[in-house]
């Protein structure tokens, strides 16, 4: 018997330090191979591999200042949580990670905390203010759900972590899409303070273009990461490629990353073209907002109607050799924007009412292409179809945005007038399905000039034509006012792009362009980190409002925890007494 305990105490002993061996290996190896297991169906806790090479690049301290702290609604402490597991998996990658969670109403002084919300807000931060129940009834909750985000002695990049609310969209669907983009925002953010090269971009004039008013708003936003310049081609060689001397020979380059053509209004001369198209013969790319038919509201200020007529801008075959058909029609469409119509004055203010306006439609995703996935409505303004043309294979040809399914196609010339304000809504006016009206384009694209020039010009070094493009790519929209900012009324100051004055909405058409420009400029990386998708697992409110249904599942997930380990430990005493009595039975009987 006595021999049996050693044995026993020798096995256990035994047994205690193979673990320990087999711990201490484990966390050896460990040092020297990196593993991770994300078992979410999700994969909500990986992070993509362009997120990975960017932190690991990482060579000096990029430091967070995130504002979701203090006592938050369940949605925002969620939110919180989420930000701050995937700066700790930043963290898992790059150790030049820092962050740090501020409360900006910390303060119990009103005029300290006002101080704090301007600093915010000039750094590019905005507030939510979100309605909170409580014994005296309902408060008013400031939150700033955002981050500054540094490196160096460089200006902070501003973040806003939460995604704007659509329309019929509720908080949860939209805290859930917060946090869908996380790794995009966060990420794009380290990106833009520790690149010190920055790209470059151009707006063409020259053709009736926007002027530099009318997008204002957008340019100082691109300004923070790009290198933003107005230029007119003027039918000059050097304004869109250099040409650099090399061993080989003389090699052309384009001098920006990407060019906008941001609504132009006259005709574009075969010079200008030619220059444009070898521009992207040699890898450029071209963000086109492009009016097919001519019409604006400035026409129905003074009058009550207006006729649309087609807009000949000389650019039809170019995008037609490129793979897109711009088609002279208007679109109409059910899901649309108000009108602001003035009804009278009342104590020296207008008298404001609000129409659907079917001539401002609402698009919305084409499809699930990360630079429009989770997008907010974008806001169009007299916009026409866009249809993919089949004689070039070797383009890519990818919807981006579309109309709703209550679509009219009203081709032209069209008779555009405000009396249609007064009409009530009806589907049946609508019958088409959705219109597609924005394409990227991508792949390697032919020259319209190809076979139409002389060998003089061809085989010119200064001009160093070709007939095919370089893998390149352009974004192609039926509609030159999505670029646009409004202005301040009566000031005349250009309010931020997306943002509508009158309804008080902000629609997504400052982070489509942000999105196109980032795709073009910076590639498909980045941009593909948005194509995450988390599953939102909500109570079902039908269910959770019932008072039998909930009561029952309280007590379930009360009670049945507790039965199971009652239950365990029945068994288990049971097979305990089982084994004891087994035991006793074997023994031999003394006398």
């Amino acid at each position: 018997m006595e021999n049996k305990r050693k044995n026993l105490k020798r096995n256990q002993l035994i047994s205690f330090f193979i673990t320990l061996v087999i711990i201490a290996v484990v966390n050896i190896i460990g040092g020297y191979v990196f593993t991770r297991f994300d078992l979410t169906s999700e994969k909500r806790y990986t992070l993509s591999d362009t997120s990975k090479e960017i932190l690991k690049d990482l060579n000096d301290y990029v430091y967070f200042k995130v504002y979701l702290e203090g006592d938050f609604p369940a949605g925002f402490k969620k939110l919180r949580r989420e930000t701050k597991e995937m700066l700790n998996e930043f963290r898992v990658y790059s150790k030049y990670i820092d962050y740090e969670f501020i409360n900006p109403s910390e303060s119990t002084d009103a005029a300290e905390r006002k101080e704090t919300y301007d600093l915010l807000y000039q750094s590019g931060l905005n507030p939510t203010n979100v309605s909170i129940r409580n014994n005296d009834g309902t408060s008013q909750l400031i939150i700033w759900p955002g981050a500054l985000v540094s490196c160096h002695n460089q200006t902070e990049t501003a973040i806003d972590l939460l995604e704007s609310q659509q329309q019929g969209q509720s908080s949860e669907a939209a805290l859930n899409a917060s946090m869908q983009n996380l790794e995009f925002k966060l990420i794009d953010a380290v990106r833009k303070v520790t690149h010190t090269k920055k790209g470059s971009i151009a707006f063409i004039e020259g053709h009736g273009e926007l002027d530099e008013n009318e997008v204002y708003d957008i340019t100082q936003t691109l300004s923070k990461n790009y290198n933003v310049n107005r230029v007119a081609i003027d039918g000059k060689v050097d304004v869109l490629m250099r040409r650099n001397e090399t061993e080989n020979g003389v090699m052309a380059l384009p001098n920006y990353d990407a060019i906008v053509i941001a609504k132009p209004t006259q005709a574009f001369d075969e010079k200008d073209k030619f220059l444009i198209d070898q521009y992207i013969m040699h890898g450029g790319k071209v963000l086109w907002l492009v009016d097919p038919v001519a019409v604006t509201m400035d026409s129905l200020t003074s009058q009550e109607s207006t006729i649309a007529t087609d807009l000949n801008l000389n650019l039809d075959d170019m995008l037609f050799r490129y793979g897109i058909r711009m088609n002279k029609n208007l679109l109409l469409d059910l899901n649309c924007a108000a009108l602001p119509i003035r009804t009278g004055q009342m104590a020296g203010q207008a008298q404001l009412e609000f129409y659907r306006w079917f001539y401002f439609p609402l698009l919305q995703a084409a499809n699930n292409h990360p630079m429009v996935r989770n997008m907010n409505a974008i806001k169009a303004d007299f916009v026409s179809s866009l249809d993919a043309t089949t004689m070039i294979s070797d383009i890519e040809q990818i919807p981006l945005l579309a109309t709703s399914n209550y679509t009219k196609v009203s081709g032209t010339p069209v008779f555009v007038s405000l009396s249609m304000l007064r009409q009530k809504p009806d589907q049946r006016m609508f019958p088409s399905k959705s219109q597609n009206v924005a394409y990227l384009l991508k792949g390697r694209f032919p020259s319209l000039y190809a076979n139409r020039i002389t060998e003089e010009i061809a085989d010119s070094k200064e001009m160093h034509f070709k007939e095919e493009s370089d893998p390149t790519a352009m974004i192609v929209v039926a509609d030159g006012d999505i670029i646009r900012n409004q202005f301040k009324i009566p000031v005349g100051t250009p309010l931020p792009l997306g943002y509508d004055q009158y309804t008080q909405n902000t629609y997504g058409n400052k982070e489509f362009i942000q999105n196109a420009i980032s795709y073009l400029v910076d590639g498909e990386g980045i941009i593909s980190i948005r194509s995450r998708e988390l599953k939102i697992r909500l109570l079902d409110p039908a269910k959770k409002s019932d008072t039998k249904i909930r009561t029952s599942w309280q007590l379930i997930n009360t009670l049945l925890p507790i039965g199971i380990i009652v239950a365990l430990g029945i068994v288990m005493s049971l097979i305990r007494k089982n084994k004891y009595n087994k035991k006793q039975g074997n023994k031999p009987t003394r006398y």
